[in-house]
């Protein structure tokens, strides 16, 4: 690595031209924005001020999301009263048996599905390898391989991996944007992210999906960094399993558990290769035979994480009110003003985004590579008050939540960023400015 840069103080550095009319500008958006009032839901530091230099900027809500306030009073009451007095009684009286269901009838609508079609427990590891495991046994006979994102986060080309072994079937790598090109009679599902992690780049959900079905695949999606972002579609694009996390944007903790979704017609076919007792048909008959039970329960394993999923069930409080369109809007206009925002304040040659500037392409975040230093210039970012972070060797990822990210977190967060780079020596590059 090179030497660790020093970053002056900005109060001597040159301004660049428009600084203030983005602040004007961003302030007129907030004013007018309609999901302005669902900030107030969340704990965070002060609005970012411009003229003070103050800045307490979150934008790594696609990394962990914000604590919504509902959550410390539901879970105090959980522990004093549900846990602390009533106990195992509240397993009924609580509705502690029912919490994987109803829980995952509150995220449905937020990834296009219909209730009783998710269910909320395990990590998102353990769902990937029901939903791929499952999804193999489902599939056709004479079927040898399973077609995995070439792009996709690390954790799903393990479980892929791991999944092909077990069931005597082989992995191969894909560009998302090749899948309906490599798809074949043989290929018994894809495993596809449909926002990238790295870049924030969209892949075609409705038809990726269109194009495995017509070769007689299956279609598993990992939604770990669109839910809460923007609309996925699921029931509407026929999706068959798709698998999310809920500590990102829908904001449910740290270690919040993940969910799992079966296309209703799946689901009597679907067999879990973790058949634990809460996904019994009977789960009380204490059989040693194991059957299935009906519907989206046989998606559940073991006993559930209460204490974080009745945190996830109040932090969903939020979206009450709250349409996912609407927040796919806020979404598309914040991260075209940050873009805007650092053509201006960036010098040239300092950061290009890799991120999509279509629309249609484009998750929820803005990721920039910067090189030199880009690890040093996130550290600096995150001590003046701007938190993002940064992927190896060159990404500064910045994830905007539109529920609490607001148009002056945009714009004093370039202006920040501005500040870093102007900071930083001359340097040899042949890098585009972050426009194109």
């Amino acid at each position: 690595m090179s030497e660790t840069p020093e970053f002056p103080d900005h109060a001597g550095l040159q301004e660049p031209s428009g600084a203030r009319e983005h602040a004007a500008r961003a302030a007129e958006r907030d004013a007018a924005d309609p999901l302005a009032a669902i900030r107030d839901r969340f704990v965070l530091d002060a609005a970012p001020d411009h003229a003070s230099g103050d800045a307490g900027v979150y934008l790594d809500g696609n990394s962990l999301g914000a604590l919504p306030r509902t959550v410390p009073g539901r879970i105090a009451d959980v522990i004093a009263r549900e846990w602390g007095e009533l106990r195992i009684r509240s397993w009924t009286e609580s509705g502690w048996w029912t919490a994987p269901e109803r829980v995952g009838d509150k995220i449905a609508p937020l990834i296009g599905a219909a209730p009783g079609r998710v269910v909320v427990g395990d990590s998102t590891s353990v769902n990937l390898f029901k939903a791929v495991v499952g999804g193999v046994r489902m599939a056709g006979k004479g079927c040898t391989e399973i077609l995995v994102d070439a792009t996709t986060f690390p954790t799903d080309g393990y479980i892929a991996r791991s999944a092909a072994r077990m069931t005597g079937l082989a992995v191969r790598p894909v560009e998302p944007a090749r899948i309906a090109d490599e798809v074949t009679e043989r290929t018994a599902l894809a495993l596809v992210n449909h926002v990238d992690y790295r870049t924030g780049r969209l892949h075609d959900l409705p038809g990726i999906t269109r194009a495995l079905h017509s070769a007689g695949a299956l279609a598993v999606w990992d939604l770990c960094h669109s839910a809460g972002a923007l609309p996925v579609g699921l029931d509407a694009h026929h999706v068959d399993l798709a698998v999310g996390c809920t500590y990102k944007y829908l904001n449910g903790g740290p270690g919040a558990p993940a969910y799992l979704y079966i296309r209703e017609s799946l689901q009597e076919r679907f067999e879990s290769p973790l058949p634990g007792w809460n996904s019994h048909g009977d789960p009380f008959a204490m059989d040693p035979a194991y059957v299935p039970a009906e519907g989206i329960a046989r998606g559940r394993v073991g006993t559930p994480d209460i204490l974080s999923l009745l945190a996830l069930e109040a932090a969903l409080e939020v979206w009450d009110g709250v349409s996912i369109e609407a927040v796919r809007t806020k979404s598309l206009a914040l991260t075209d003003f940050f873009l805007e925002c650092v053509d201006t304040y960036v010098p040239p040659g300092r950061a290009r985004s890799v991120t999509p500037y279509d629309h249609r392409r484009r998750g929820s975040q803005v990721s920039l590579e910067c090189s030199p230093a880009a690890e040093e210039v996130m550290d600096e970012l995150i001590r003046r008050g701007v938190v993002g972070d940064f992927r190896r060797p060159d990404v500064l990822r910045f994830g905007f939540t539109p529920l609490y990210t607001s148009f002056a977190d945009a714009e004093r967060a370039a202006w920040v960023l501005g500040e870093v780079l102007r900071a930083l020596p001359e340097v040899e590059s042949g890098a585009a400015g972050a426009g194109g």
